[in-house]
């Protein structure tokens, strides 16, 4: 269940904009005239944010892994369990036919 559009996921649209986002606002501080204390408080307050922001995007990865890790685990079981008893089935029908 990949949701592509033009050949990006959804996640790397998100990123990429959140990353140029940041990287804009911290060109504009530093072009900003402002003095120098003002302007690495507001980078130091920048980074903060961005690093909320990766952490927070990097756990919700890691929770969709983890989710569809855990699906692909289950349906492998089950399907194991059908290969399983299709194989007893056929292995039964095959020794009657055997004994006849």
């Amino acid at each position: 269940m990949r949701h592509e559009e033009g050949g990006f996921s959804a996640g790397s649209v998100l990123l990429s904009f959140l990353l140029g986002g940041m990287v804009g606002a911290g060109l504009a501080l530093l072009l900003a005239p402002q003095s120098g204390v003002e302007t690495r408080r507001k980078i130091r307050e920048l980074t903060e944010e961005v690093k909320e922001k990766a952490s927070d995007y990097v756990g919700h990865a890691k929770e969709k892994v983890v989710s569809t890790v855990e699906k692909g685990k289950h349906l492998v079981e089950e399907k194991k369990s059908a290969i399983t008893a299709a194989f007893e089935a056929g292995k039964e029908a095959y020794e009657k036919e055997v004994h006849k």
